[in-house]
């Protein structure tokens, strides 16, 4: 089976964003082996307490917490993109380990697939 690396640089208002977290957990819904990298503005995502209601969205927090349940076990965010908006990890909703761009390289070359949104 051909693995999926989903990337996603979206901040949690952009329709890209669900859109990512949407494929990751349809494909992981058919078996494939998926990974999500958060990079960019994607790292807003995984901070608590957001407030989706006064821009009128669902929230994305509950499908990200969704992912691990559908077997997308495999989570990373961007060291880099982190310290460039001076977040720390270990306080998201969910446990992702940080990466830097050599590792990113790594997860690129070892799956099949890779998405970006």
């Amino acid at each position: 089976m051909r693995s999926l690396l989903v990337i996603s640089r979206q901040p949690p208002t952009s329709i890209a964003a669900r859109e990512a977290l949407d494929l990751a957990l349809a494909a992981a819904a058919f078996g494939v082996p998926v990974s999500m990298l958060f990079m960019d503005a994607g790292v807003l995502q995984l901070l608590p307490g957001q407030e989706s209601t006064l821009i009128e969205q669902k929230p994305v927090a509950s499908n990200l917490q969704a992912l691990p349940m559908f077997g997308v076990e495999d989570l990373f965010v961007c060291h880099h993109s982190l310290a460039e908006r001076g977040l720390q990890p270990g306080r998201f909703v969910l446990n992702c380990k940080a990466v830097d761009s050599s590792e990113i390289a790594t997860l690129l070359e070892h799956h099949d697939q890779v998405i970006t949104l």
